[in-house]
């Protein structure tokens, strides 16, 4: 049985990479949505700026291609 470490390694890389890379994105999405822009004390639900919620969905949107493509991958 041959194994190849190089190619082992570098799954392993690239799999660490997009999974932090996937985190980080959706935490941004998470801040996005439930930061304000000033405290107000009669803020909406959900409290962000258009912009800022616009953002957080283009994050979650990202996140949501990337799991899409993982899955075309397992299933191809």
């Amino acid at each position: 049985m041959h194994i190849d470490w190089a190619a082992l390694g570098q799954v392993f890389g690239v799999s660490l990479a997009v999974t932090v890379g996937v985190v980080g994105v959706f935490t941004l999405g998470i801040i996005g949505t439930s930061r304000t822009a000033q405290p107000q004390p009669q803020a909406a639900a959900g409290g962000a700026s258009p912009v800022a919620r616009t953002g957080a969905y283009a994050c979650f949107a990202l996140c949501a291609a990337v799991v899409a493509y993982g899955i075309y991958l397992i299933v191809a």
